[in-house]
């Protein structure tokens, strides 16, 4: 079995190599040592042995080959040449990693001045090797074997990491942290990527003909022309819109994406306790906010539009669980029938759609951009609520509690039989809907 000792001497000899750089080749021997102590006492080792071979033998070749990367060597041969040596000896320029870790201040004080200005607590640091680093590195490992090695780049992360956290007194993470910090060492460069701050909520939006999310101008698809006056858009806000921009100035971020757990038709208002969503403030520069205060700038904001409540921070994984935890919907729909029906005929209708799985294509007013799948979804609770008039009428406010994901207009009409069962299909007359409320989303959420 090869010795540390032999392993060393393998790689003193392709080259002066820095205590670094040796010691990181035995990273995974011994714990409570930092690379460069590693790499001194082997160095140190060496040297006496170096020495020992000397006196006892007359062999000076241990002692010349690592002289350039151990004054300990240096220091020896200087005492037995009866020479001179300086006062400050200094070993040669390491092969492997070009000085770089005489220079981590260097890039410490380039990540602290590119921080300037952004509020963060936690951080991380990362490098992007040069392809002669990478080759050096290989070449040693050809040598020493990689079973107790680190990789070089690791111990730039951690090296530069300690310097940055020392003078800024911030925290390294290595889960999760505010900034994430990237070294390009060809390139001389630090890039940033700032992570995400998330904020949960739900929103009503009071007025029909708003969009959740802003749509591209079905013309000129986002450019800008005459039929959107410029601006790119089908619609001149949406509730992402409303919501998101008192959020960006607040947070100085680069931009603001909406997530909605679920949507509504433009034509649609949502009531009740509110949809939930989260808006996701991309590299903000400022992480602390005042909820209550955004929560009432958003709402002047709005302007009756839209109205947000219950914010709170939350993480990156409540994006995905609003995306698929299942949830429950309640709607109030507004009926308009092609021919008058009686009070009882219209309950029975309801009732029996009660507990039923309505099987459903998709919408042919949604094919264009959705895939034409069936889906099964259930009806929980249908109710008359009111009519028009008494007796017969052609309008009616119903109250359906349904899975997630059914297109209630459709329960309604049909949709030329792509709906079964349907309020129309069982009624045996034409039904559409004038007028949809969203009155309850019921999802487990953060609340």
């Amino acid at each position: 079995m090869t010795t540390i000792h032999e392993i060393a001497e393998k790689i003193i000899a392709e080259g002066p190599i820095c205590d670094h750089c040796l010691g990181r080749q035995f990273a995974k021997l011994s714990t409570g040592l930092s690379n460069d102590e590693r790499g001194r006492s082997v160095k140190l080792a060496l040297a006496m042995d170096a020495d020992r071979r000397f006196k006892d033998d007359g062999d000076d070749a241990l002692l010349l080959e690592i002289a350039p990367s151990s004054i300990h060597a240096q220091k020896t041969l200087a005492k037995e040449n009866k020479t001179e040596i300086e006062a400050e000896p200094a070993v040669e320029k390491c092969w492997v990693c070009l000085d770089i870790f005489k220079n981590l201040d260097f890039w410490a004080d380039m990540a602290i001045e590119k921080l300037q200005g952004i509020e963060y607590e936690t951080f991380l640091a990362g490098t992007k090797l040069s392809g002669l680093l990478s080759e050096n590195e290989e070449i040693l490992w050809e040598q020493a074997g990689t079973a107790y090695a680190e990789q070089l780049k690791s111990e730039l992360n951690r090296e530069i990491g300690k310097i940055i956290s020392q003078k800024t007194g911030k925290t390294v993470a290595f889960s999760n942290p505010d900034i994430m910090i990237t070294f390009d060492i060809a390139k001389k460069e630090a890039d940033l990527n700032i992570r995400s701050l998330y904020i949960y909520g739900r929103y009503q939006k009071k007025v029909r003909g708003i969009p959740q999310t802003k749509w591209p101008c079905r013309n000129c698809h986002g450019s800008g022309c005459d039929n959107c006056g410029g601006t790119g858009k089908q619609y001149p806000e949406s509730v992402g819109e409303l919501a998101g921009y008192p959020l960006w100035k607040a947070a100085q971020s680069e931009d603001v994406v909406f997530h909605g757990a679920g949507r509504e038709d433009i034509d649609a208002l949502m009531l009740g306790t509110g949809r939930p969503f989260v808006l996701e403030a991309k590299a903000p520069l400022i992480r602390t906010l005042d909820l209550a205060a955004l929560e009432k700038e958003i709402n002047e904001y709005a302007a009756g539009k839209v109205e947000v409540s219950k914010l709170s921070i939350c993480g990156k994984d409540m994006v995905e669980k609003l995306k698929t935890e299942k949830a429950t919907k309640t709607y109030r729909l507004k009926i308009k029938f092609e021919a008058p029906v009686t009070n009882d005929v219209l309950t029975t209708v309801l009732k029996e759609l009660e507990g039923k799985e309505i099987n459903q294509n998709t919408p042919n007013r949604v094919k264009h951009r959705r895939a034409d799948l069936c889906r099964n979804r259930t009806v929980h609770t249908a109710e008359l609520e009111r009519t028009e008039t008494e007796g017969t009428f052609d309008i009616a406010w119903v109250k359906i509690h349904c899975d997630g994901g059914l297109y209630v207009k459709e329960l309604t009409s049909s949709d030329e039989g792509r709906t079964v069962p349907s309020i129309a299909g069982l009624l045996g007359i034409g039904a559409k809907v004038d007028e949809l409320d969203v009155i309850e989303v019921d999802i487990k959420d953060a609340e």
